[in-house]
């Protein structure tokens, strides 16, 4: 009853952010995953 492999086939990348509360992480984040979108021809969905 194994599970099946998992089978990456899109490039991903992990963002990790650290800092205090209210500093902007949440919106820096969603800017750097729009602008990496348009620039690969991909969708951002909200």
């Amino acid at each position: 009853m194994s599970k099946e492999k998992f089978e990456r086939t899109k490039p991903h990348v992990n963002v990790g952010t650290i800092g205090h509360v209210d500093h902007g992480k949440t919106t820096l984040t969603a800017a750097m995953t729009k602008v990496m979108a348009e620039a690969n021809g991909s969708e951002v969905t909200d």
